[in-house]
């Protein structure tokens, strides 16, 4: 073969592999165009978190700057769209009281929501000894005295969302359900037998953002 020929066979191997570089190009450029169209005229709704209700097993304030508290949460999640599944790959609950968190943070296990389904967790959330800070100590003693405690279940975590065969990266969502816990004569919590633990039914809309 002589040198014209050999480079002769070297440029129609380069219009070849440019031809299936930008078809190719192209045909992803299609793919992820038709997606984002699809996922615009879809318009995924963000699911919506109640609280049903929150049982209180311990809360004990009695050592100076610190809180002993167990806690069981009754949440449901609703997944409103239509065409669209979300995965909960992660979700952590714990609660906090004035922005501070005052439990260990608990998982729920990962789960996928179908379209228009409605899951319903109700984990454990305690901490034993937490040390809180000395101004926010003294605001929940006097709550506490006055019958009245303001606390927050909190859940963050990731999910993605599922359109048809199209699965989405990770998103960041974040779930605040505030809850009123009373005690003493002014409790409206309902006893759970000889075991000391109080429920309140709550059935409180939670916020949520992603």
């Amino acid at each position: 073969m002589s040198v014209k020929e050999c480079g002769h066979h070297k440029s129609k191997k380069k219009k070849i592999f440019k031809r299936i570089f930008w078809w190719t190009a192209i045909i992803c450029f299609i793919i992820l165009l038709t997606i984002l169209i699809i996922w615009a005229i879809l318009q995924p709704s963000k699911p919506t978190f109640i609280l049903q209700d929150v049982t209180v097993y311990a809360f004990n304030a009695s050592v100076a700057n610190f809180l002993t508290s167990n806690f069981q949460v009754t949440l449901s999640s609703r997944n409103p769209n239509d065409k669209i599944g979300i995965y909960y790959d992660r979700l952590d609950a714990y609660i906090s009281y004035r922005s501070q968190q005052i439990t260990l943070r608990t998982s729920i296990p990962p789960s996928y929501q179908g379209h228009k389904e409605v899951d319903v967790w109700s984990p454990f959330v305690s901490g034993n000894n937490v040390p809180v800070a000395p101004f926010n100590f003294q605001g929940l003693s006097q709550d506490q005295n006055n019958g009245n405690v303001l606390v927050v279940v909190k859940l963050d975590g990731k999910v993605r969302w599922k359109v048809g065969a199209f699965v989405s990266g990770h998103y960041h969502i974040y779930i605040r359900c505030p809850a009123f816990i009373t005690f003493g004569p002014r409790s409206n919590g309902i006893a759970l037998g000889d075991s000391g633990a109080v429920k309140f039914q709550l059935v409180q809309r939670c916020t949520v953002g992603v």
